[in-house]
């Protein structure tokens, strides 16, 4: 069943995506503050990110670095 929520716990700094509500059978940690939760046939079903804040700005600030010097070359 699928769900999508997003839930942000201020109090330690983490953001819990859910996918699919359903029980959790493993969790990877696919980056250092980035677990995938999964379910018993090894689909994910939710993301867990610690030190979230950091985790998000520094991502987005890097993506949009990316972006505008992929387009400032197109200009030149």
């Amino acid at each position: 069943m699928t769900c999508t929520k997003i839930a942000y716990f201020e109090d330690v700094d983490t953001l819990h995506l859910c996918i699919a509500e359903e029980p959790e059978a493993e969790s990877v940690e696919i980056s250092p503050d980035v677990t995938a939760e999964l379910n018993a046939k090894g689909e994910l079903i939710g993301l867990e990110i610690i030190n979230a804040s950091s985790y998000l700005r520094d991502t987005l600030l890097e993506s949009v670095q990316a972006r505008l010097l992929h387009l400032s070359r197109k200009v030149a």
